[in-house]
């Protein structure tokens, strides 16, 4: 079976995308808008209120994660099928989907639920644990797309 180049270039678009994406998410947009009282004058955002944008922003980045993850097992299972197995990409592209789908179909609908009924409920120990959970949950598909990109590259290179 031939190798299609244009998948392959798009599969690491699609990688590259991503982690840039969730790099900026977490190390770029969370932490001004959690902070913006050193950035605004006259104008106070509380936490809640932060809280608030941060999570429109997720929910709507969800819909990407979905596509990844999508594409990921779509793309993956290709390459299983024309015998390119390998124990690395396997674990990195199932930790990619796994945290992909938790990030989307659970933590981020908890969070919005959660906020939905008001700033008691996200000043919970409950609320907390689940915000945590999701902070790793995402460092951990960070660094998994990382070594899925690295490690399909390495492939490519090999053939």
């Amino acid at each position: 079976m031939r190798r299609n180049i244009y998948l392959d270039f798009t599969y690491f678009i699609v990688l590259a995308a991503s982690f840039g994406a969730v790099i900026v998410l977490g190390a770029i947009v969370a932490p001004v808008i959690f902070h913006s009282d050193k950035i605004l004058v006259g104008m106070l955002l509380d936490h809640y209120n932060a809280g608030i944008i941060m999570g429109e922003i997720f929910h709507r980045f969800s819909y990407w994660i979905y596509f990844l993850a999508a594409y990921v097992v779509l793309y993956e299972a290709i390459m299983y099928k024309m015998g390119q197995r390998d124990a690395i990409i396997f674990g990195a592209s199932a930790t990619v989907v796994f945290s992909s789908l938790m990030f989307s179909a659970v933590y981020s609908p908890k969070i919005l639920a959660m906020q939905a009924l008001g700033r008691e409920a996200t000043q919970s120990d409950t609320f907390s644990n689940i915000h945590i959970a999701s902070e790793i949950d995402f460092k951990i598909l960070a660094v998994a797309l990382l070594v899925l990109f690295i490690r399909r590259l390495m492939t490519l290179r090999i053939k």
